[in-house]
């Protein structure tokens, strides 16, 4: 890749400390920073973050630490202990993260910390806006930075960004108890491009778009100031690789041993001390699976570490009062002279000891009530070069879409979590090893690399605007006319309903009118000239009004065609109508619930039309509709077009693009294509038409035709111009 690419996150990959001589930087070993860390060396970019507190340094040392840091390209944002504690502790870590994992509960009752994030965001957004050169790729990542990328839009408007959201983005109910609510969806949606982990994330997102801001959004891409914003989903993976390679290490093998040692059965948990890790149901599973099988008393143990995070933040320190009481608990009912049931550790260990750690578990529990991905049990499969070994994970990880071979818990149903630890404490190997070979091999494959990868190639090659809306199309296609009047042959590819007549509020009254007619029956007489009029009306109405003029028609978007002087109507190869039974009720639903929408019934699709509905009720219930039907033809051969107030269910591979395709390849030397039209639809029109062709857009929508004109008026008379002979 050529572009430098400028990786935003609240902390930079490595912690500044003091040390006897000075300062010392401590590499992070976290999976942002270990996934990272290889695009960030080889694209000659910089890395901003916080660097950890400073605030002792006296400026000469920050001075030096600036230089020290510029050597590995990174570049500290400096923060004043009481911003940090607003920005990260007050508003990002008290407000956004327990929303986003359904807490809401959590939430403090004053905003007041509000202006310390928008301040710290605009912070970093300058950091930025200093280093940025033109063909930068900027990639912000989670949920402390989420007004970034529309900041960095305002200072770098050509700026390509893109943002990842490491944390669940909750169902729309839930987000919308969060304050600044609409403040935080614009901010992202400054990006050009973001990314999820999982498609139910990316689902509710769209869906907040669609309730707060009443954007008219489709499942993979918004519009936004005739920008494009495009949204994907990223499974963020590890470094499968190299967790394997150093988990086959002597050394860890043997301390996995010494671990192992004295215990016939080993369960294993590794979380932040976080609410949402699901700590305090996870030791209440252990407890109850100790109560209903005694008999694995004194053969048991679970090795719990729970590195302590966010201590200034109130509702963390009621939690880790609550775990602690709850493991002595545990400890006093069960414990004997020879054995604790519960080992709990609350602080961080080196990586090789936690791969013994992974080599040494019989069993692995990933037992969040929400959790973003959980890189923990990616982790674990990745270290289990022996193929044995279960994986127990909770149904609200993001992994769980991924890891399906794992055993699967509720971590919110005490015994039936307790049951499955039990089944996977007496899994035979032979299963173990199947789960495990599957989950490795998938591990393997979606690895980090290819997280990063894929997002930064689909940034680098999205689209930074709505095609047409830069003003490319804003030319009258009257500089074309001496072309068009001198070629060899002509052949007028016409969009009948918003380029020859305005738009009607229902299908009946589209009439056209007597001049009209007139016209498209001069033009069709013009020497060389073929007029093809293409609709996503159907057969019926295009042989009422039509069938009796010298044209070429195509009905229901291409799917069937009748040439001049033909009778019958050439069919294009679709699935079966069957699938209308089960879609056309879905339409009427939203018709009657939406005052002014109706359903158009046609041969080959259905459409739903909210010309005579409220512009924004309309708008929502369409945008609702499109979501709701995206995952009821998931899995089939069917797509949805959004057209002007008109959302339409096609099969895959009828559009009007079939039609040019199909002409643009008869095509002669000297021939010229001449396609008009004004909506969506007619975008798959002038995408497959030849370079040398004519692409005139007819309204103010963006559009990737060369040429614009107003209205229906302006479209006619430039085709009347046509009729004068050229210069």
């Amino acid at each position: 890749m050529n572009s430098r690419v400028f990786i935003v996150s609240n902390r930079l990959p490595v912690t500044v400390r003091r040390g006897p001589e000075g300062f010392e930087l401590e590499r992070s070993a976290g999976g942002l920073a270990n996934g990272l860390r290889g695009p960030h060396l080889r694209g000659g970019g910089w890395w901003l973050g916080w660097p950890g507190p400073t605030t002792d340094f006296t400026d000469e040392e920050r001075s030096a630490l600036i230089e020290r840091l510029a050597l590995d390209h990174l570049a500290p944002v400096f923060l004043s202990g009481t911003e940090m504690r607003r920005y990260y502790d007050g508003f990002a870590n008290g407000f956004i993260w327990p929303v986003f994992h359904y807490l809401t509960g959590s939430v403090p009752n004053k905003t007041e910390d509000w202006p310390a994030y928008r301040d710290v965001n605009e912070r970093f957004a300058d950091a930025v806006a200093e280093r940025y050169h033109e063909g930068d790729l900027v990639w912000v990542h989670d949920y402390q930075l989420m007004l970034v990328p529309e900041l960095l839009r305002r200072r770098l408007p050509h700026a390509r960004i893109g943002f990842f959201l490491h944390i669940p983005f909750p169902a729309a109910e839930i987000f919308r108890t969060l304050p600044h609510r609409e403040d935080l969806l614009r901010g992202l949606l400054g990006a050009d491009l973001i990314g999820f982990h999982t498609t139910s994330y990316l689902r509710h997102f769209v869906s907040a778009l669609l309730q707060l801001l009443g954007l008219p959004t489709q499942v993979d891409r918004v519009v936004v100031d005739d920008r494009l914003v495009r949204l994907g989903v990223f499974p963020m993976g590890v470094d499968a690789a190299r967790l394997s390679a150093l988990a086959d290490d002597p050394s860890v093998l043997a301390e996995a041993a010494e671990i192992r040692a004295g215990s016939e059965h080993l369960l294993l948990a590794i979380d932040r001390l976080d609410y949402t890790k699901g700590v305090t149901r996870r030791l209440l599973a252990y407890e109850a699976l100790l109560h209903r099988h005694p008999e694995l008393r004194e053969k048991v143990k679970l090795v719990n570490l729970a590195v302590p995070s966010r201590v200034a933040v109130r509702a963390y320190r009621h939690f880790y009062r609550e775990v602690n009481a709850l493991v002595g608990r545990i400890n006093g009912a069960f414990a004997t002279p020879r054995w604790m049931p519960v080992h709990y550790m609350t602080r961080g260990l080196p990586e090789r000891r936690v791969l013994a750690l992974y080599r040494a578990a019989d069993v692995m529990l990933v037992t969040p009530i929400r959790d973003g991905m959980n890189l923990v049990a990616k982790e674990y499969v990745a270290t289990r070069n022996d193929e044995r070994g279960v994986l127990v994970l909770s149904e609200y990880a993001g992994a769980f879409a991924e890891l399906v071979e794992a055993v699967a818990t509720n971590p919110y149903d005490i015994d039936s979590a307790a049951e499955a630890y039990y089944t996977a404490l007496t899994m035979p190997p032979a299963e173990q090893e199947r789960r495990m070979r599957a989950l490795r091999t998938r591990v393997a494959t979606q690895n980090v690399h290819r997280w990063v990868d894929g997002f930064l190639q689909s940034l680098g090659a999205s689209d930074r605007s709505v095609p047409g809306a830069d003003g490319v199309a804003a030319q009258s296609p009257d500089t074309a006319l001496p072309a068009i009047q001198s070629a060899r042959r002509l052949v007028l590819l016409l969009d009948y309903e918003g380029t020859l007549v305005p738009r009607a509020t229902s299908p009946e009254q589209a009439v056209p009118d007597e001049a009209l007619l007139t016209l498209l029956c001069r033009l069709a007489a013009r020497r060389r000239t073929e007029v093809h009029l293409l609709s996503g009306r159907t057969t019926g109405f295009l042989e009422r009004w039509f069938g009796r003029l010298p044209l070429h028609l195509h009905a229901e978007h291409g799917s069937c065609s009748r040439a001049v002087g033909r009778r019958e109507w050439e069919r294009r190869p679709i699935p079966a109508p069957g699938w209308q039974e089960a879609v056309r009720p879905v339409l009427a639903d939203f018709a009657r619930r939406t005052p002014g929408a109706m359903v158009e019934v046609k041969e080959a699709a259905l459409a739903w039309h909210w010309r005579a509905a409220d512009p924004e009720i309309g708008s929502r219930q369409a945008n609702e509709l499109g979501l709701h039907l995206g995952q009821l033809l998931g899995n089939l051969p069917l797509e949805v077009i959004w057209g002007d107030r008109v959302l339409e269910i096609l099969p895959h591979g009828v559009h009007k693009g079939v039609v040019t395709g199909e002409l643009a390849g008869a095509l002669l030397s000297g021939n010229l294509l001449v396609a008009m039209g004004d909506d969506r639809t007619d975008e798959d029109l002038f995408a497959a038409l030849p370079p040398e062709s004519v692409s005139v857009v007819v309204g103010e929508r963006p559009s990737r035709a060369r040429y614009r004109l107003r209205d229906a008026w302006e479209a006619r008379a430039f085709l009347g111009k046509l009729l004068s002979p050229p210069p």
